[in-house]
C-alpha cells in the first residue's frame, strides 16, 4: 500500500511540474474541484441514460 501511495505522490509532483502548480495546489484541483465535478456530471449522465432506456 505504501508503494501505491508513493506512486500517487510522484504523479502529483509530475503534474505540479508540468502545470507550474505546487503539489498542494495540484492536489486541491484534482481532489476538491475536478473529482467532485466529474462525479456530479457522471451521476447526472447515468440518470439521464436510465430515463432514456426506460422510455
Amino acid at each position: 500500500m505504501a508503494e501505491l501511495f508513493d506512486i500517487c505522490v510522484a504523479i502529483l509532483y509530475w503534474i505540479s511540474d508540468v502545470t507550474g502548480l505546487t503539489y498542494k495546489e495540484a492536489n486541491i484541483w484534482i481532489f476538491v474541484i475536478i473529482h467532485p465535478l466529474l462525479t456530479i456530471f457522471l451521476l447526472y449522465y447515468v440518470t439521464r441514460l436510465r430515463k432514456k432506456i426506460k422510455n
